[in-house]
């Protein structure tokens, strides 16, 4: 996994965790990445100092990683995980085959663009999903 620094055209700074640098590459060409603030699919990496700890004591959040974690909180509170299943549930709502609903899971880069290819509204969540037991 690698953090990000990114910017918008319109300036809006922002950080993601991305699973390589090539990873990036291909969902800002696929327009899978987004300012935070804006919307903005023009997104760019900047430059980014490494961040190395000087001390035991452990941060408070910045406001940023407290925005994201509340997102989450909403994300996996008002809508279902679906894992693996998720470019399948998203095209059987789409297709009216299963009733709509707010989903999240998991989707390849491939099944993730056939989705947005084919008109499917989707995005993709700036946090990994938390494995679901039932």
């Amino acid at each position: 996994m690698i953090k990000f620094h990114l910017k918008c055209a319109q300036d809006h700074e922002f950080e993601s965790w991305f699973q390589s640098g090539d990873a990036f590459d291909k969902l800002v060409a696929a327009k899978m990445i987004s300012c935070t603030a804006c919307g903005s699919p023009d997104v760019k990496k900047t430059v980014m100092a490494p961040a190395v700890s000087t001390s035991n004591a452990i941060s408070v959040p910045k406001p940023a990683e407290a925005a994201l974690a509340a997102m989450r909180d909403k994300v996996e509170k008002e809508s279902d995980y679906v894992g693996d299943a998720f470019a399948k549930e998203a095209r059987d709502m789409h297709d009216g085959v299963v009733p709509e609903r707010s989903i999240y899971g998991q989707a390849n880069l491939a099944e993730a663009k056939k989705l947005v290819d084919d008109g499917i509204p989707v995005v993709p969540l700036p946090f990994m999903p938390r494995k679901k037991t039932n």
